[in-house]
C-alpha cells in the first residue's frame, strides 16, 4: 500500500465562536471519521493545524502568517494507506470538513530514499 495525505481546506470566515458543545460535537465527529479509517488498518498519522505560523521566502525574508487575506485556509491533514489514488479518494468520503463547505486535497506522499 501506499500513502496519502489528506489536507483539509476550509473558506476563511467570520463566525462567531462555536459553543464548548458545538466544539466536542465537531471533535466527536473527526474522532469517528478517523476511527473508521483505522478500523480498515488505513491510519498512519493526523494534527489539526494552530493559528500561529510564519513563512519563510527564498531570500530568507520571514513574514508572519496565516495571512488575513487568505480566503482558504488549511486546518490540518491526515496520512493513510491506501492501494492507489482511487481507494484514498473513497477513504475521503463522510470527511466533516464536508459539514463546512471545505474540501480535501489527497496527495500521494513520495519516498525519497
Amino acid at each position: 500500500m501506499k500513502e496519502f495525505m489528506m489536507i483539509f481546506r476550509t473558506e476563511k470566515a467570520d463566525q462567531p465562536k462555536p459553543s464548548p458543545e458545538q466544539m466536542q460535537a465537531m471533535v466527536n465527529q473527526w474522532q469517528d471519521w478517523i476511527g473508521g479509517i483505522a478500523a480498515q488498518g488505513k491510519f498512519v498519522s493526523t494534527n489539526a493545524l494552530g493559528y500561529e505560523g510564519q513563512t519563510v521566502n527564498a531570500n530568507g525574508v520571514v513574514s508572519d502568517g496565516p495571512y488575513a487575506e487568505v480566503k482558504e485556509i488549511v486546518g490540518g491533514y491526515i496520512i493513510v494507506k491506501a492501494d492507489n489514488l482511487a481507494d484514498a479518494v473513497k477513504l475521503s468520503e463522510g470527511c466533516p470538513t464536508f459539514l463546512m463547505g471545505g474540501k480535501v486535497e489527497i496527495r500521494d506522499v513520495m519516498v525519497i530514499n
